[in-house]
């Protein structure tokens, strides 16, 4: 019988409570669902030992607040207002640790801009603003699985493959997006204003960044999928670093 993938799952910050480390249930729940145990991680060095990430099969970045500006080159906009530089930090180097170790990682919303600052890229600092669009990007008067709009899929790329369809109606929870793409990173799904709603590495083992919320969904399964395939890689990981091993 094989041992569950152990999934680390970052932990955000709580404005209204500052001393508090947060992390909603259903990130939990959806990779429970798809067969990892999630472990938390808080935004601290420890959480960043080398033998506490020997010991991880993948990887979950969650949402939260506004990253930094300065720490991809730029002035902050007025509307950047709520940053964790303890969380930036924190990350970012998760990030590069977690490629370097060829983790299956999974980005979700903040998520994916962490992962494309980490690459180098840059964000777009607030759409309302700055893409002028009619598109809901932060609709929180919705429910957490209420459908904001729709999002093109690009054919041929691993988000294509795994959700199985061109187009997919999403919820969506954020004023910020990726702009420059990171190194060797590709835009794999595109809102109707052009504003990029996911991206992934091909060069990786499974790294996949999407810029809605699919752990809401952990009841309904819309987006299992992607949990899925995020617990399998770490499976396959597994056994591809046991049998380095046994072969030593």
């Amino acid at each position: 019988m094989s041992v569950p993938s152990l999934i680390g799952v970052t932990a955000g910050n709580d404005p209204t409570r500052p001393d508090h480390y947060v992390v909603r249930w259903d990130y939990v729940r959806s990779i429970e669902f798809a067969g990892g145990i999630p472990v938390v991680l808080a935004p601290s060095g420890a959480a960043l030992h080398p033998v506490l990430l020997s010991h991880l099969d993948g990887l979950v970045l969650t949402g939260g607040l506004d990253i930094s500006p300065a720490l991809y080159g730029e002035a902050a906009h007025p509307a950047v207002t709520r940053s964790s530089g303890e969380r930036d930090e924190f990350e970012l180097k998760l990030v590069r640790e977690a490629l370097a170790l060829d983790l299956p990682l999974l980005a979700i919303c903040r998520g994916l801009q962490v992962l494309n600052v980490a690459l180098r890229g840059t964000l777009v600092q607030d759409i309302p603003m700055l893409v002028g669009t009619s598109v809901s990007h932060d609709d929180r008067a919705r429910p957490r699985t209420g459908l904001a709009h729709r999002v093109r899929i690009v054919p041929g790329t691993r988000l294509h493959a795994l959700l199985g369809v061109d187009g997919v109606e999403v919820n969506s929870f954020h004023h910020q997006a990726a702009s420059a793409l990171g190194h060797g990173l590709v835009a794999t799904a595109f809102a109707p204003d052009g504003v990029v709603e996911g991206v992934e590495l091909p060069s990786s083992r499974f790294v996949l960044g999407v810029q809605w919320h699919p752990e809401a969904f952990w009841r309904e399964g819309r987006f299992a999928s992607l949990f899925r395939a995020l617990v399998h890689a770490a499976e396959a990981r597994t056994v591809d670093a046991n049998v380095s091993l046994s072969t030593f």
